[in-house]
């Protein structure tokens, strides 16, 4: 069963950084498309970032040129990197997967989640 563990939210100012990563573990998996969603406070979850078949990258238009998205697939690992962040980033924060999962059968289609991280952002 792949799961998906996220860490790096936190409280961080207007103006400044956070990273967070999503590490991917368990059984033998293929991921080619991975995202980040975040949900505020009485809002729907929404879209912040994904790659696309290991390359087509995509971004919210609230976020583009302050967020990058990136993978490290030797170590199996989501990467959101946040720069200029606004009180209005404040959201938790959730990694997605999508692809295969290998076992004795047929392949098994992936579609994992992160438990969530908050990220707050003061002004």
């Amino acid at each position: 069963q792949v799961q998906l563990v996220e860490s790096g939210g936190g409280l961080v100012q207007a103006g400044g950084s956070l990273r967070l990563s999503c590490a991917a573990a368990g059984g033998i998996f293929s991921i080619p498309t991975v995202g980040w969603y975040r949900q505020a406070p009485g809002k729907q979850r929404e879209l912040v970032a994904k790659i696309v078949n290991r390359d087509k990258t995509t971004y919210a238009t609230s976020v583009m040129g302050r967020f990058t998205i990136s993978r490290d697939n030797a170590n199996n690992t989501i990467y959101l990197q946040m720069n200029s962040v606004k009180p209005e980033d404040t959201a938790v924060y959730y990694c997605n997967a999508l692809g295969w999962s290998f076992g004795l059968g047929p392949p098994d289609p992936l579609d994992a989640w992160g438990q969530g991280t908050l990220v707050t952002v003061s002004s």
